[in-house]
């Protein structure tokens, strides 16, 4: 029979010290606000577009939208890349009047009811260009300067409310329409409307990987239509250097 020694008898642990509310508030506290771990969504989760993408799940035009109507429907005529919606064809243009108009006259050529046009709100507002708004053209090419520079410079501030909006601030509006689109469609034929140029160049340098700062390399006539091949830039608006590749855009230094 074993032999029960002292040295084998541990003490009696000691009684835990008396709680006041005090304790029992602080405790509660420190339990409520103790950080959770956060889900790490996947990478490869649809609906998180990265620029350039490595895939398309549908197939787009980039359409800027004419000076005015007859522009507009000649232009769509004569364009060998429109007349292609043997698909489901949904059309997205800006809410200003010409953009909306296009969508319309493009509807109308190709056979697309009214219920397919889809009139976006705030991605595809023409860009803000701050003190140029309202001067002639020819200023503007100031702001392209700036832009070969870095795309987060604004241009000028004005005291009306008119936006200044940098390639960068262009960029996020850009690829979050584009985001909605990837998720919301597949397979589909998406005929994207612009009432300006620099939403569609800025959007067609993020989707092909070329320097932002070279986004008005691409820039676009009033009534244009081009398809968005991902692999190349259209070969009539080749940058002068090929250096300018871009795989993490905005950042492209």
């Amino acid at each position: 029979m074993p032999t029960i020694t002292r040295a084998s008898i541990s003490p009696p642990l000691p009684p835990p010290p008396p709680l006041n509310r005090r304790h029992l508030l602080l405790t509660g506290l420190a339990v409520s606000f103790s950080p959770l771990p956060l889900p790490i969504p996947a990478a490869g989760a649809r609906g998180l577009f990265q620029m350039p993408p490595p895939r398309l799940s549908n197939r787009y035009f980039l359409v800027r939208a004419g000076e005015s109507e007859y522009e507009s429907l000649g232009i769509i005529n004569t364009n060998p890349g429109m007349g292609a919606c043997e698909r489901n064809c949904w059309i997205w243009p800006s809410i200003t009047q010409r953009a909306y108009q296009a969508a319309e006259i493009i509807a109308s050529v190709n056979g697309v009811t009214r219920s397919y046009i889809v009139p976006e709100y705030s991605f595809l507002d023409a860009r803000g260009l701050g003190a140029f708004e309202g001067k002639k053209l020819e200023a503007v090419s100031e702001v392209y300067a700036s832009d070969s520079i870095s795309p987060t410079i604004k241009p000028p501030p004005t005291d009306d409310g008119t936006p200044n909006e940098s390639v960068s601030d262009v960029f996020v509006r850009v690829t979050q329409l584009m985001s909605v689109l990837e998720t919301q469609y597949s397979e589909d034929t998406i005929v994207i409307v612009s009432p300006d140029s620099d939403n569609l160049t800025i959007l067609q340098a993020g989707l092909v990987g070329l320097d932002l700062r070279r986004h008005n390399d691409l820039s676009f006539a009033p009534g244009e239509v081009r398809f968005v091949d991902t692999s190349s830039i259209p070969t009539y608006k080749q940058p002068a250097s090929a250096v300018y590749k871009c795989f993490n855009p905005p950042n492209c230094n």
